[in-house]
């Protein structure tokens, strides 16, 4: 074998950036499609009243307040 033939060889097994994008770009379409057909829609209305949200902007808990507490020099 050549040289020329082993870095060919080579380079078909290497999968490379261009079809992973290919690839990834297809999935997200596919999930794009999905979510509006009304089996999607289902699920993503029951995935949504289970999660919880989370209440924003800060909480001074006790675990905090612990902190605090032994934080001071």
């Amino acid at each position: 074998m050549s040289a020329k033939s082993k870095t060919v060889v080579n380079e078909e097994g290497k999968p490379s950036r261009r079809t992973f994008f290919i690839g990834a770009g297809a999935a997200v379409g596919a999930v794009a499609v999905a979510s509006q057909t009304t089996i999607g829609k289902a699920v993503i209305q029951e995935i949504g009243s289970s999660v919880k949200g989370k209440d924003d902007g800060y909480q001074l808990s006790e675990h905090v307040r612990k902190y605090y507490k032994t934080a001071l020099l």
